[in-house]
């Protein structure tokens, strides 16, 4: 230890620091050689030397015989090179060997109780260990390591020169230079641009390409997610607020993971302790209870833990902080951003993903493995993150999912074309605040992250859209070409725009076979207040409603309108049947849909018969007598059904069921031919 601080002092004289700790103006003491003269001191005086010994005053420093050393400036002069003190260092040479190791175990101690309070991943795909060995290891032994080999080398003239050590501090020299080149090169083989690496990148997240009616079933309405996390964190913190006793002790954290608990969307959040002073409190204690929030009822609670309360949190400061247990208990685990989960029987986790890098250092981030810990005892579970229980339903935080498929869709046809031809490339569309947008998709008891998908250049129109199964890293890609979330949101808007409402991130859902928008509208206090459905192909088709059945039967009318069947979504079971003599028959074209409205006698309501859908419409004319089925509607009523003299049934979808199916039995059918008027142009629908 000596013996490395004395070469560090004398690199450092060598370079001409002042290692006396003297100087300044008017200092014109120097050292006496080995004759034993002394300098004196006076504002521009000069040293005097001891026998044998020779001096000049006017660089104020003395030589004896046998050596020479360098003294401060006389006569107000100022040094080549700044003045640091540095003598405090002398002191270490003179230590004895017990406040040396005294000062050791403190150093040491330091550095540990660093390392606890920061909890760096001691692994070398850490861009935050990487910085700490640029900062701590390469430049101060690359500097160390330079300066002695110049002094040795006899450029510094002073010091003699010595090739052999100044040959061995060259060869360390190469130490953190060698640490340097494989961080520079991890660095550089982690790029796309990098041979091979586009391939690498787009093969990180694998998508097959489904069909959207085949793979998404009709929807649910008792399961779909109808408020989004904002909405969320309101309810929670309104419902906190009827628990007296934890108000004023515990918040309840931001959170609010979404998660599927007993079949049903919800969103869970742990209570965090108030502040500093309430941690102290109620350490003993830990945090009482979490916050559940069902997405599709909107109801909220205070779920309290009773004897197993939660130990374990982002709000606690010191050792039982989640962040810093796990780390500190898996040193070499790089961990992704935690999410807090409960399973079937309501018992709170934390789930930590534990980050894993496939292109060189620093690229093609995955997850490898996952950490489960339990928030009352700290136990923990190292999974592979294949082998993670289906309770669990966020191993992939949400991020590294959209990152994953935006590497497919920019590089899986090559990172030259990424950004020159970019033929077939596409890209996940934002949110309105410009950050990816996304939302949550309940299918198959797993949570699935759904998100658009556009073109490089980002116009108003989606390419499909891609579902992703945060547990199984499952990626399913849909084709169905049509207007972006965003657009979708703002024609919502516009459709109560006197009311001011604002639009949540869309969810995707089946109604009728048909890709269609669901999203709440919010008034400006975050409050649901109303519901939309946007047919996504075709989206300036919107249906408004109080509720989401209302906001369903407004919705299915308006396919039918438009010609689709809404099949077995139970809109059949809700038309009406009538027969009657059209008085009144008019086309019109409605955002380039041809419809047929008429009126029969002594009827007002006005029937809305759309094209191409039932197309046999055009072989009625004013006076025929015609047999169908509708949907009531105000204003008009769309019609689902044309019904032959034969029985025949043509669907808004154009399709006719099969006459030989509506065959009437043996006896009846000239009687029927005779119910049918013989000429009635109807008798050929379908023919």
């Amino acid at each position: 230890m000596g013996s490395g601080l004395d070469s560090l002092l004398e690199a450092l004289r060598n370079s001409g620091f002042n290692m006396d700790g003297q100087g300044g103006q008017g200092n014109g003491s120097g050292n006496a050689g080995a004759g034993g003269g002394a300098g004196s001191a006076g504002s521009g005086g000069s040293g005097s030397s001891g026998p044998g010994s020779s001096s000049s005053g006017s660089s104020g420093s003395s030589s004896g015989a046998g050596g020479s050393r360098r003294g401060s400036s006389g006569g107000g002069g100022r040094d080549q090179m700044p003045h640091i003190d540095l003598a405090f260092l002398d002191n270490f040479r003179s230590m004895s060997r017990k406040r040396l190791a005294l000062v050791i175990i403190i150093a040491i101690l330091i550095v540990l109780a660093l390392y606890w309070w920061f909890h760096p991943p001691i692994n070398i795909h850490s861009r935050d260990m990487w910085l700490l060995i640029v900062i701590f290891i390469i430049l101060p032994t690359a500097f160390i390591f330079w300066t002695r080999s110049k002094k040795y080398s006899g450029d510094d003239g002073v010091t003699p020169s010595n090739p052999a050590k100044a040959k061995r501090y060259k060869y360390l020299l190469a130490i953190p230079i060698v640490i340097a080149a494989i961080g520079i090169v991890g660095a550089i083989t982690s790029l796309s641009l990098f041979p091979g690496n586009a391939e690498r990148y787009s093969s990180v997240l694998v998508t097959d390409t489904l069909e959207f009616a085949e793979d998404i079933h009709e929807v649910n309405y008792s399961e779909i997610p109808i408020i989004d996390g904002d909405s969320a964190i309101l309810l929670g913190n309104r419902e906190m607020g009827s628990i007296p006793e934890y108000v004023s002790q515990f918040e309840i954290s931001t959170l609010y993971t979404q998660i599927n608990y007993h079949q049903e969307p919800v969103r869970v959040s742990p209570l965090n302790y108030a502040d500093l002073f309430k941690w102290f409190t109620n350490r003993t204690t830990g945090i009482p209870a979490y916050a559940l929030v069902n997405m599709t009822t909107q109801d909220a609670e205070i779920v309290r833990l009773g004897d197993s309360p939660i130990f374990y949190s982002q709000s606690e400061p010191l050792a039982r902080n989640i962040d810093r247990y796990v780390q500190l208990k898996y040193p070499f685990y790089i961990f992704d951003e935690k999410a807090f989960e409960i399973d079937e029987d309501g018992h709170p986790w934390w789930i930590c993903p534990v980050r894993d890098y496939t292109i060189g250092l620093f690229g093609g981030e995955t997850i490898s493995r996952v950490v489960l810990c339990d928030a009352t005892t700290g136990e923990c579970q190292d999974l592979a993150v294949e082998d993670v229980p289906e309770w669990v339903d966020r191993a992939y935080p949400t991020d590294l999912l959209i990152k994953q498929y935006n590497w497919y869709g920019a590089y899986h046809n090559g990172w030259l074309n990424s950004f020159l031809g970019q033929e077939g490339v596409v890209q996940t569309t934002p949110g309105s605040d410009g950050d990816p947008g996304y939302n949550y998709i309940a299918k198959d008891d797993d949570v699935w992250v759904y998100t658009g998908v556009t073109s490089a250049t980002a116009d108003r129109s989606i390419v499909g859209f891609v579902l992703i199964n945060q547990r199984t890293h499952e990626s399913h890609f849909y084709a169905v070409p049509g207007a972006t979330e965003e657009s979708a949101m703002a024609s919502a808007e516009g459709q109560v725009q006197n009311l001011r409402y604002t639009s949540t991130f869309p969810l995707l859902i089946n109604v009728a076979n048909q890709p269609t928008y669901f999203m709440a509208l919010k008034d400006a206090a975050g409050l649901v207040k109303m519901f939309a459905m946007i047919d996504i192909q075709r989206y300036q088709n919107v249906a408004t409603g109080n509720t989401v059945a209302e906001t369903q039967r407004a919705y299915e009318n308006l396919l039918a309108t438009n010609g689709v069947s809404t099949g077995d979504t139970g809109v059949t079971a809700d038309t009406k049947e009538t027969q009657g003599v059209i008085a009144t028959m008019a086309q019109a074209v409605i955002e380039g849909n041809s419809h047929y409205y008429l009126t029969l006698e002594g009827d007002d309501t006005i029937y809305d018969v759309a094209l191409p859908g039932l197309i046999s419409i055009v072989t009625y004319q004013i006076g025929d007598t015609i047999h169908f089925t509708y949907l009531e509607a105000p204003g008009t009523s769309p019609v689902y059904e044309l019904i032959a003299a034969n029985g025949e049934v043509e669907t808004a979808t154009g399709e006719a069921n099969d006459p030989a199916a509506n065959e009437p039995p043996p006896g009846q059918e000239e009687a029927q031919a005779n119910e049918s008027g013989g000429d009635n142009p109807a008798a050929t629908v379908g023919g």
